[in-house]
């Protein structure tokens, strides 16, 4: 993950929940890239062809709310959404973000509108609308999400800091490593 993310913003309301990120219609398949062919197809459709590199949801309060469907932000990540910026979020979505490897992070959004140019510094924990010469505050991730996200995410995180891995002799009950 890069410490500077450079994008545009996509402007959606309140309360977006996890059934208009992607509908549960689409979520018995493994096949991830097409989940990102929906992606909040029931409030913008055809979304997903409006992407460009950088791109980044911009939300107002309770993203991400109703259900705990692990494949909304696999939906995020794999449509190639940089960020997700948001008033609040519901709990179970933000750490399935992280854990994704979504950078999700808190910041007021009122004055962000849909197009703007937006530059996220996460080191300075800043948001700068540079077409304004605005600066928003963005609250600060903790050290060990940070890490998470540099990592791709929660699992390839565990993989190479020690984490929990199957033991072959119990089939699929995870142990602990070291």
């Amino acid at each position: 993950m890069e410490n500077i993310l450079n994008g545009r913003a996509r402007r959606f309301g309140d309360d977006i929940n996890t059934d208009y990120i992607i509908a549960g219609k689409y979520t018995k398949t493994l096949d991830f890239s097409s989940l990102a062919e929906h992606l909040l197809e029931d409030l913008f459709p055809g979304f997903s062809k409006t992407i460009l590199p950088g791109d980044m949801i911009v939300a107002g309060r309770n993203f991400g709310c109703g259900s705990s469907r692990e494949q909304a932000p696999i939906a995020i990540r794999c449509a190639g959404i940089a960020a997700v910026l948001a008033k609040s979020y519901s709990r179970i979505f933000f750490r399935n973000a992280i854990n994704q490897g979504i950078p999700a992070f808190l910041c007021d959004t009122d004055s962000i509108a849909e197009g703007d140019r937006i530059i996220v510094n996460i080191g300075s924990t800043t948001v700068e609308l540079p077409d304004r010469g605005t600066t928003l505050p963005m609250t600060p991730l903790s050290p060990v999400m940070l890490d998470i996200l540099k990592e791709g995410g929660l699992v390839e995180y565990l993989k190479r800091h020690g984490g929990f891995v199957l033991d072959p002799q119990a089939s699929d009950r995870p142990r602990r490593e070291g």
